[in-house]
C-alpha cells in the first residue's frame, strides 16, 4: 500500500529520558508531561481545558520495528506472544495510544498532561476526546 502520509503535530516535553527508565504503563509512575503542538495545529487545540480526557496517539521513535514476537513485558518466563496481542512499542508500526487527563493549557499549542510514559521528544500525531463509558457503563 502506497500513497499515505502520517506527519507529526508535535512532541512529548517530559522528564523521561530514557526509554530503558520509562514505565510500561501510564500507571507505573510515569510522570505528568507536556504535549507541545505546532502552531498549525493551535486551531484545533483552542478549546482544550482541564479535566478533559484524551487519547494521545503518539509515533514511539526509539522502538524497534522489526519485532514480531515478544515475552511480554520482557519476561522470559513468559511464553512468547506475538506483537498484536501485546502493549509492547516494539512491532512493524509503533503506535502509542495513551489515555490522559488535562492538568492545564499554557496557550492551544501547550496542554499540561497527567500520567505518560513516552519519552522526551517522542513525535505526537495525533490528539483526540476520549470516548465516553459504554451506555451500560454509565
Amino acid at each position: 500500500m502506497t500513497g499515505f502520509e502520517v506527519r507529526p503535530i508535535g512532541h512529548v516535553s517530559s522528564s523521561l529520558t530514557d526509554r530503558a527508565d520509562a514505565p510500561k504503563q501510564a500507571d507505573e509512575g510515569a510522570p505528568d508531561a507536556w504535549l507541545v503542538l505546532d502552531e498549525a495545529v493551535a486551531e484545533a487545540a483552542a478549546d482544550v481545558a482541564a479535566g478533559d480526557e484524551l487519547v494521545v496517539i503518539t509515533w514511539l521513535h526509539e522502538a524497534d520495528r522489526d519485532v514480531l514476537v515478544v515475552h511480554p513485558r520482557g519476561d522470559p518466563a513468559r511464553p512468547p506472544t506475538g506483537v498484536f496481542s501485546t502493549r509492547s512499542p516494539a512491532r512493524p508500526n509503533p503506535l502509542g495510544l495513551h489515555t490522559v487527563r488535562v492538568l492545564g493549557t499554557d496557550g492551544p499549542t501547550r496542554i499540561h498532561i497527567d500520567a505518560l510514559e513516552a519519552v522526551d521528544g517522542t513525535p505526537v500525531v495525533d490528539v483526540k476526546r476520549a470516548l465516553d463509558p459504554r451506555p451500560e457503563e454509565r
